[in-house]
C-alpha cells in the first residue's frame, strides 16, 4: 500500500513558522534601553546564523508570539504571488498612476516593481490582488504558511482586513526567501531579494521593508554577511501615529549596531 501525503502538508511542514526550542534562543531584557531610548513599546526577534553570532535573541517572546496585520511588510510575499500569478512580467513592466491625487506625493506617477516596493505603493499591490483574487490569494498564503493566512475582510486586505502574522513566524518566512526554499520560482525570489535591497556596503547588504497598520509599525528583513544572515523582525504600537514611524528603524538599527551585524557608521 502506498502511503499518499499531499504535496501542500510537505510544503506546509517544511516553512513551519513555529521556532524550536533551540530556535528561539534566549529571552534579551538588556534590549529593553534600546525601546525606552526611542520611547517605544513593541517586540523584536533577531536570528543571527553567523558562527560567532549570538544566535536568535526575543524581547518581549510573548509579544513576538502574538499575530498583527503584516501591513506593507505583506508586499514582500505579495511581489512572489504577482510574479507567480503572471501579473507582474518582470521589474521593468510599467504600472499606470489612475490620476488619483494620493498624500503620499511618491504615489502620484508610475510605477515598476522596483519603485512600488521602495516608496511602498498601495495602489499597485491592491491592483495585484483584484487580479489575483481572494481564492488564489489564500491559496497563496497557505502555501507559503504565512500568519493566519486570511484574505478576507476590508480592501487592503493585509492592512484593514483579516491578516495577522507574528514577528516569529516573519523570521521563518524570511529565512524560507533568503534560501530560496519558499514554492516559488528561484528567479522570482532572487527579483523580489534584489528589491528589497535598502543599503549595503563592503561585506554586508541589508535587505528590508517597513510596515505600518495605523496602529502598528513595522520593520522586517535581515541583514547578509558573509559569514551568514541576521534576520530581525520588529513592531511596535504607534499611539503617536506619523511621529511614532521613525522609530521601527532607529530601534532596529541600533540593536543591529549593538551586535556588529550592521557598521556603527552607515556607508556613503
Amino acid at each position: 500500500m502506498k502511503l499518499y501525503i499531499p504535496w501542500l502538508w510537505i510544503a506546509t511542514l517544511a516553512l513551519s513558522p513555529i521556532l524550536s526550542a533551540e530556535e528561539k534562543g534566549q529571552e534579551r531584557p538588556d534590549w529593553a534601553h534600546f525601546f525606552k531610548e526611542a520611547d517605544a513599546a513593541g517586540t523584536i526577534v533577531v536570528a543571527d546564523e553567523r558562527p560567532d553570532g549570538g544566535g536568535t535573541g526575543t524581547y518581549e517572546e510573548a509579544r513576538s508570539r502574538k499575530r498583527y496585520p503584516p501591513a506593507s511588510t505583506f508586499k514582500i510575499p505579495h511581489a512572489l504571488f504577482a510574479l507567480d500569478a503572471g501579473v507582474v512580467r518582470d521589474e521593468f513592466q510599467v504600472f499606470k498612476w489612475d490620476g488619483k491625487v494620493n498624500a503620499i506625493e511618491t504615489w502620484n506617477h508610475d510605477q515598476d516593481l522596483r519603485s512600488s516596493m521602495r516608496y511602498s505603493v498601495v495602489w499597485v499591490y491592491q491592483q495585484f490582488a483584484r487580479e489575483i483574487g481572494q481564492e488564489r490569494e489564500g491559496q497563496y498564503l497557505r502555501k507559503i504558511n504565512y500568519g493566519n493566512a486570511d484574505p478576507s475582510g476590508a480592501d487592503p486586505f493585509w492592512v484593514d482586513g483579516n491578516l495577522r502574522i507574528s514577528a516569529e513566524e516573519q523570521i521563518a518566512f524570511l529565512r524560507g526567501l533568503y534560501r530560496n526554499e519558499l514554492p516559488f520560482r528561484v528567479e522570482h525570489q532572487r527579483l523580489v531579494k534584489d528589491i528589497m535591497i535598502v543599503e549595503a556596503g563592503r561585506g554586508w547588504i541589508l535587505r528590508a521593508k517597513t510596515g505600518w497598520s495605523g496602529k502598528v509599525g513595522w520593520w522586517v528583513g535581515w541583514v547578509e554577511r558573509p559569514t551568514g544572515p541576521v534576520f530581525f523582525a520588529l513592531n511596535i504600537d504607534t499611539p503617536k501615529r506619523f511621529e511614532d514611524l521613525p522609530k521601527r528603524e532607529a530601534v532596529v538599527r541600533a540593536i543591529l549596531h549593538s551586535i556588529k551585524a550592521l557598521p556603527s557608521t552607515p556607508s556613503k
